[in-house]
């Protein structure tokens, strides 16, 4: 399998917990984008799957989540942890509170849907305030890619990477091996 040019751009630990330091959550906006933040790193959900999302996508007790046509008009069922869910159940209490007629998980102040176009300028700029190196190349797909690398390497299964992240073709799943493969270098040549 020939090597792509670039392999995706994934965050650290670190800059991972800088970015999602950034949103002040006292704010609805902002606290709606950090659990989109969130649940795209821990669920690898595409942007327009996280602002799709409706409340009764997902089950605040098992922590299951369903997508709902996402690409490809494919449904799929994910799961995310405690944590996560503990944040949503906060969230489901002010979004009752402040956007009480609106369809959506996450959505606007006036009940609508979160424009992706939105959620990708808003990582850009928490990326930036966060100092991130190559802030140009941080979109919500690089939460998802970075989700997909650490499910790779907690697993070592690209079958399960592949399924969680709804990938029809293994091909396309393969380039997480890469990612692993790099660091799996570097590692051995600083023995």
């Amino acid at each position: 399998m020939a090597r792509p040019d670039k392999l995706p751009k994934i965050l650290t630990e670190e800059e991972t917990d800088r970015l999602l330091s950034q949103p002040n959550q006292r704010y609805f906006g902002p606290h709606r984008d950090y659990l989109f933040m969130r649940l795209m790193l821990k669920a690898g959900l595409r942007a327009s799957e996280a602002t799709a999302l409706r409340p009764e996508h997902i089950d605040l007790m098992s922590g299951k989540l369903s997508v709902r046509e996402g690409k490809g008009a494919k449904d799929r069922t994910l799961w995310v942890g405690e944590e996560v869910l503990g944040e949503l159940r906060e969230w489901t209490d002010r979004r009752t509170e402040e956007a009480e007629s609106s369809e959506f998980l996450l959505p606007t102040r006036k009940d609508t849907e979160v424009a992706t176009s939105h959620l990708r300028r808003s990582v850009k700029r928490y990326a930036r305030k966060a100092g991130i190196e190559e802030v140009d190349r941080v979109s919500p797909h690089t939460l998802r890619h970075t989700f997909a690398t650490r499910l790779y390497r907690e697993t070592s299964n690209i079958r399960m990477v592949q399924k969680a992240l709804g990938h029809s073709d293994l091909s396309t799943t393969m380039i997480y091996t890469h990612v692993v493969d790099e660091e799996l270098e570097g590692a051995m040549k600083g023995l």
